[in-house]
């Protein structure tokens, strides 16, 4: 019988130690959203018996249909964060504004934005949900924090991470020293060390975007996803389709065994239809810790400075060479547009 695991608190503990520097703030705050995820993720076991599927009956601010679940979650994270001392302002996809400290609790030197319930479509269908969080360093210099603290780019990030919530629970992140995975066993109410220093292949063997968009996409984006799935063989080997629909699930499959998420630009939506702060950055941290790349088409997604706390963006995340395909085949088909010349993504 194994005796000797690697829990989450040990691990953060073990990582902190590393830097004489450390207070530890981040290391507890780290914990504090493990324990979120504990809940959210017990929540979502019982979610048939208790009688929290469905919709909630009213919309978020994204204009979406908001499931109980989506609630749920929103308010566990909330809770776990707002009276540590650790957080001085936070943001979540579900809620308009920033959301303040409550005054009663100290401020402390983060700010946290999340996505409490990613792919909540799925939740009725009982398939992978997730939540994705990010972490940055309070940048307002007095006060209890404020919309600049999370106007920030994503190179800014101090750590980020998801939690998947599917025949297991896991919770991967990143505080720039690499990407760890860790499952929870639920027998001891722990997540313990599943994966550590987790490096995605630079190739790989899926795609993954929601194909009923193709006539609404443009020429570029067009001719990139025929490319994966065959139609420049000399360029790109042929990849096996695999959609969720749910981007903590897809991603998370890419990440461990290879492959490229895509959610471009339409038509419809002509800025793209992702959060860049609660789901574009967040991944794209964790992509480029495990030798991945994202970008949203021309641009690296870390490098994108938001101007609004819902600002949407084009996402093309994954195994390194397969995003550079996609970025310049899209780089090249504008420019035969254009007449100009393009350079190949190194």
């Amino acid at each position: 019988m194994q005796t000797s695991v690697t829990t989450i608190e040990r691990f953060i503990v073990d990582q902190e130690h590393r830097y004489p520097e450390a207070t530890g703030e981040l290391s507890n705050l780290l914990y504090d959203i493990a324990l979120a995820a504990k809940l959210i993720a017990a929540a979502i076991r019982r979610a048939g018996l208790v009688n929290i599927l469905g919709t909630a009956g009213h919309r978020n601010v994204q204009g979406e249909e908001q499931q109980k679940l989506d609630v749920f979650a929103n308010e566990t994270i909330k809770n776990c964060l707002n009276h540590t001392g650790r957080v001085c302002v936070m943001g979540s996809e579900e809620d308009e504004d920033v959301i303040p400290v409550p005054p009663e609790y100290p401020v402390g030197k983060y700010a946290v934005l999340f996505d409490p319930l990613d792919g909540s479509s799925n939740i009725d269908v009982n398939s992978a949900v997730g939540t994705i969080f990010s972490i940055y360093r309070r940048v307002s210099m007095e006060g209890r924090g404020t919309v600049t603290d999370v106007l920030q780019p994503g190179c800014k990030q101090v750590a980020a991470g998801y939690v998947m919530y599917g025949s297991s629970t896991m919770l991967v992140y990143t505080t720039g020293q690499g990407v760890h995975g860790f499952t929870l066993d639920p027998t001891i109410g722990e997540f313990l060390l599943s994966q550590p220093k987790i490096v995605t292949p630079r190739l790989g063997q899926y795609y993954s975007v929601n194909e009923s968009n193709f006539w609404r996409w443009d020429k570029g984006v067009q001719t990139a996803v025929r490319g994966l799935k065959g139609d420049m063989p000399d360029g790109m080997q042929p990849k096996n389709s695999r959609y969720i629909g749910s981007l903590v699930a897809d991603f998370h499959r890419n990440l461990i065994a290879g492959g490229i998420f895509l959610y471009p630009a339409d038509n419809r939506n002509t800025g793209g239809k992702l959060r860049l702060l609660y789901e574009a950055s967040p991944m794209a941290f964790i992509a480029e810790q495990s030798e991945g790349s994202a970008t949203d088409g021309i641009n690296r997604i870390l490098d994108i400075m938001p101007t609004s706390l819902h600002q949407r963006t084009p996402l093309v995340i994954g195994s390194r060479e397969d995003v550079g395909f996609v970025a310049d085949t899209i780089r090249r088909v504008a420019a035969r547009n254009s007449g100009a010349t393009v350079q190949p993504t190194l």
